[in-house]
């Protein structure tokens, strides 16, 4: 089996070192396997590269086309390519226990405008030492979070928290 091209690119002309390619000429036409000197020849006769477009088929399959312009469109699909992906962003969310039901307001308008751009949202509750939230507040804030917006999310939105568990009493024997 042929190797893969070396270099940046496919092979062209010279390069071409197998005995036998499947060539199709300058209008896309197949003019079958032949041996690589003749396809060679042909591309000289039309004033073009003979360029070889799959190597890891058997016969490596050449095409006779204008090198300088097929790499110029090549690069463009790569731009294209680039210009429309989308980069999906974590985006977080921070928030508190004991929040209020306004501000809980404001961080969801703003959860739900980071899924309509196509972004994931990371929810982190925080705490404070010496304002430990009453026992179930955190659980109950996760899951209301997961309750507004399991919807919009599609089924992406977990919920989980760290910490000491909710019955922990901070003041109990150990």
């Amino acid at each position: 089996m042929p190797a893969p091209p070396s270099k940046d690119g496919p092979r062209i002309n010279e390069d071409i070192r197998v005995p036998r390619v499947l060539l199709i000429d300058e209008h896309g036409e197949k003019q079958g396997v032949m041996p690589t000197a003749s396809a060679l020849e042909a591309a000289e006769e039309a004033g073009l590269d003979l360029v070889e477009v799959s190597p890891n088929s058997d016969p490596p399959v050449c095409k006779i086309l204008d090198y300088g312009k097929y790499k110029f469109e090549e690069q463009k699909k790569k731009g294209a390519a680039r210009k429309r992906q989308k980069l999906v962003e974590i985006k977080e969310i921070k928030l508190r226990p004991n929040i209020d039901t306004h501000d809980y307001d404001v961080k969801a308008r703003a959860m739900h405008r980071f899924f309509e751009e196509g972004d994931k949202v990371k929810v982190t509750l925080r705490f404070r030492a010496a304002r430990n939230a009453p026992p179930g507040a955190r659980m109950k804030l996760l899951q209301q979070v997961r309750a507004d917006f399991d919807p919009v999310a599609e089924g992406r939105v977990r919920a989980a928290h760290g910490g000491p568990p909710d019955d922990h009493d901070p003041g109990a024997a150990r």
